[in-house]
């Protein structure tokens, strides 16, 4: 497939990029470093741009793509809009550009509880929240912006990220969170999103993804 990423240097925009090149892909990494790609520059194509905030400058990376998966987001507590801001570029370029798959990283708080999810599961997932309140009010508005879109979106919401290995023993739910989920790699989150291009029931859903 032809594959375009934003956030390509970040953590789990590196694992994509690193799966996808492995698994055959045809990668446009969309960047301002391109040294910080984590395979050979010979591997795939380098779509450097000062920043992202400008649909116009994005065009070219993202037209006769097949899927344009995003890790962009807020790496500090101090979100500044920036999911939201970043993301409805991505999505006013591939909307001139008649592009229409997207997956972008998102996180669990953003999604409606599982109803069996224990109390103490529960309390967690809140206390997460209330710590990173400013992150996830801007994940909710991206995710309204996406629901607002013409593309064929899905938003993965992983919980407690780390830097552990790719496992693929991770769960999925449609529109919720796995029960008791608490964490997921990295890795596996990449996976999960690379494994979800090709899935209809995942498109114009929220997705939850962990252990």
């Amino acid at each position: 497939m032809r594959l375009t990423v934003f956030g390509a240097t970040g953590g789990i925009g590196q694992e994509i990029v690193r799966q996808a090149v492995v698994a055959g892909h045809d990668v446009t990494a969309v960047v301002r470093d391109p040294a910080r790609l984590p395979v050979p520059l010979s591997d795939l194509t380098v779509h450097t741009v000062a920043g992202i905030d400008d649909p116009e400058a994005l065009r070219e990376a993202v037209t006769g793509r097949d899927a344009v998966l995003s890790g962009l987001g807020s790496r500090s507590r101090r979100a500044d809009g920036i999911a939201e801001r970043l993301t409805g570029a991505v999505i006013r370029a591939m909307e001139a550009e008649g592009a229409r798959r997207l997956l972008v990283v998102s996180a669990a708080p953003v999604a409606p509880e599982p109803a069996d999810d224990p109390l103490l599961d529960r309390m967690m997932l809140k206390a997460i929240g209330a710590i990173l309140k400013e992150v996830y009010a801007d994940l909710t508005l991206m995710e309204a912006a996406l629901a607002r879109s013409a593309t064929d979106w899905t938003s993965v919401r992983p919980p407690k990220l780390t830097n552990g290995p790719l496992t693929r023993a991770y769960r999925t739910v449609h529109g919720s969170n796995p029960r008791s989920g608490r964490s997921i790699s990295r890795a596996d989150v990449a996976h999960a999103m690379l494994a979800l291009i090709d899935d209809p029931a995942a498109v114009k859903q929220g997705v939850g993804v962990a252990y």
